[in-house]
């Protein structure tokens, strides 16, 4: 946030309402506003990047806060999510914020982003530095984020997903409509009769004989 501050048009911070809000950035005029996950006070397609922070683990309202993402972005608009990796040691160090909340997997972040209308550009993993002694690792941090992305990126501490905007119809997965499974059985041409209209009637004409009790 501090270095796109100066080469950017416009730098917003919205911090959620339960949170509560915080002066942002120092010794500059205030920047950051409180809002609300599912109203956020921008106009429609007004923002090219939207950085959600640690955002999504804690929120209530999942789908309607990415919906109002996608609403705010402009068209082509990107979206740099991090989240807590599930499967990292972060996660289940109790005493941390990453522990706080519902961490996501890889594959969660990446369906959870297409299913509201992101396409997921590229992904990527950090924070390799332990929970416990992290005070004793810090200076280690460096080396550790090299070696854990290309040895171990599983265990990262945070998953970071970029995402595009969609704004083209997603293709309709639902099941074939009843009508569809419905059609009219035709039977065979040449013999004078007329095509069925119901399976029932198809099965009459077959038999050469009426149902019963008709």
């Amino acid at each position: 946030m501090a270095a796109s501050h100066g080469e950017a048009e416009r730098v917003l911070a919205l911090m959620p309402a339960g949170q509560g809000v915080m002066h942002w950035p120092d010794g500059a005029p205030n920047l950051a506003v409180l809002a609300e996950e599912h109203a956020l006070p921008l106009p429609d397609r007004s923002i090219d990047r939207l950085i959600l922070v640690h955002c999504l683990e804690g929120s209530a309202q999942v789908r309607p806060f990415l919906r109002e993402c996608w609403r705010v972005l402009a068209d082509g608009g990107r979206l740099l999510v991090v989240v807590t990796n599930r499967r990292g040691l972060w996660a289940r160090a109790e005493s941390t914020p990453f522990a706080q909340g519902r961490p996501y997997s890889m594959g969660q972040i990446t369906r959870l982003l297409r299913d509201n209308l992101f396409v997921p550009l590229q992904s990527g993993t950090a924070l390799f530095v332990p929970p416990v002694w992290w005070w004793f690792f810090a200076g280690w941090a460096p080396t550790l984020e090299r070696l854990g992305a290309r040895w171990f990126p599983t265990f990262a501490g945070a998953v970071i997903v970029e995402a595009e905007k969609q704004i083209y119809a997603a293709p309709f997965a639902g099941k074939p409509a009843l009508a569809e499974r419905a059609k009219a059985i035709v039977n065979p041409a040449g013999n004078g009769a007329k095509p069925a209209t119901n399976r029932r009637e198809s099965l009459k004409d077959a038999s050469g004989q009426k149902e019963p009790g008709r």
